[in-house]
């Protein structure tokens, strides 16, 4: 085989020199990054703050007070009623131009009007013709049995007897003035009144053929059945 190479290219006799230097570069960086120092950056802030307190200046409000001038009072006007001399004044008072100190002068007596009374009827208790139910007593005990309902207070209580009411029956057959003489309680005195005042008119007890008011007193009995 024929070394196409020429003895100047061939490196294998350098070898060691660069291998040497080689090592030397490789220490001088490692001596390099030891020997490297670094510095912590600092900013600085070129501009300073600073702040000052002030106080606030108070400005003081000054009230300018405006003077008003007093207005006069408005006047008075007088109205004068004229009337023709044919017409009668009622409380007519007359003044004496001419009076002096000796002149005697009438005492005033003020006139005095009189309220009128209103007098109520008399009420009679009894009568020649007694105030009637519509339809009679049977009619009123029907009334009653139908409307009256037992208040519940009583029946719990096991309340009954009695109540005794009385009332008036006008001329024109109202029933009026409703009271209770006696009562039981337990509701039965507010339920006998309640049924007495959703009583129809009833027919007017007369007096020598006239209407009058007559004094009726009614007996309303509550009883529990067993």
């Amino acid at each position: 085989m024929v070394e196409k190479k020429s003895p100047k290219a061939d490196l294998e006799s350098k070898k060691v020199f660069f291998v040497q230097i080689g090592l030397i570069l490789a220490l001088g960086l490692v001596f390099l990054g030891f020997e490297w120092k670094t510095y912590e950056k600092k900013v600085l802030d070129a501009f300073e703050r600073q702040v000052t307190d002030v106080p606030e200046e108070i400005v003081m409000i000054t009230q300018q007070k405006i003077e008003v001038a007093a207005t006069p009072p408005p006047p008075t006007t007088t109205i004068i009623n004229i009337v023709e001399d044919d017409v009668e004044i009622e409380d007519e008072i007359t003044i004496d131009a001419e009076a002096n100190a000796t002149t005697e002068i009438q005492e005033y007596v003020p006139v005095k009007h009189e309220e009128e009374e209103i007098v109520e009827a008399e009420i009679f208790q009894i009568v020649e013709a007694m105030p009637d139910f519509p339809g009679g007593d049977a009619a009123r005990m029907k009334f009653l049995r139908d409307n009256i309902k037992y208040p519940q207070i009583a029946r719990e209580s096991g309340i009954q007897g009695t109540v005794y009411v009385t009332f008036v029956v006008e001329k024109d057959g109202r029933v009026t003035d409703i009271r209770v003489l006696r009562g039981i309680g337990g509701g039965c005195d507010e339920e006998a009144v309640r049924v007495i005042k959703a009583m129809p008119r009833w027919q007017p007890g007369k007096q020598r053929g006239k209407p009058v008011r007559v004094q009726f007193n009614m007996p309303i009995k509550f009883t529990l059945q067993g």
